[in-house]
């Protein structure tokens, strides 16, 4: 099992959002997200405005989740990818590096073939996205970084 904890630094959260915008563009799609497992939106880009993308990636998460309930009882280890198609609107997604959960919100417009064929390349890259996160995070500095934080100052932030 994989510890689904990271940190995203600045330089992490552009180069996730230039995959996003890429795969919104070459998909044809109407909405491409990236969540955590625990139903945190980590990047999105395409007609968001009218969408409460809070209540989807959770929705998406509890799905991601669920879907993995069933792949246990079936003795599998997880089910990757999901496919929902709908009247006016198809949902593919995309489970990433064990950790993260890639969205792509399309219509008639596109195709499941072209979605799945740029769903695979952006899956490779953000996959190594997060492998170079998880290494940050073993890196010793960024442990002295954030040790260098006291509670204090977190209160502090936060009141």
């Amino acid at each position: 099992m994989h510890d689904s904890s990271f940190v995203m630094f600045e330089d992490d959260a552009s180069r996730i959002q230039a995959v996003v915008d890429r795969l919104l563009r070459d998909a044809l799609a109407n909405v491409v997200f990236v969540v955590d497992k625990s139903g945190q939106l980590l990047a999105s880009a395409g007609s968001t405005e009218a969408m409460d993308t809070t209540s989807l990636a959770s929705l998406t998460a509890g799905n991601v989740a669920a879907t993995g309930g069933i792949a246990n009882l079936l003795r599998e280890n997880e089910f990757s990818t999901q496919f929902h198609e709908g009247e006016h609107a198809n949902v593919h997604i995309q489970l990433v590096g064990k950790r993260v959960i890639l969205v792509v919100i399309f219509d008639h417009r596109s195709s499941l073939g072209l979605v799945r064929l740029r769903v695979k390349r952006a899956n490779e890259e953000l996959e190594q996205l997060l492998q170079s996160m998880v290494s940050k995070m073993d890196d010793e500095s960024v442990h002295e970084h954030f040790s260098e934080i006291s509670d204090e100052e977190i209160d502090r932030l936060f009141s």
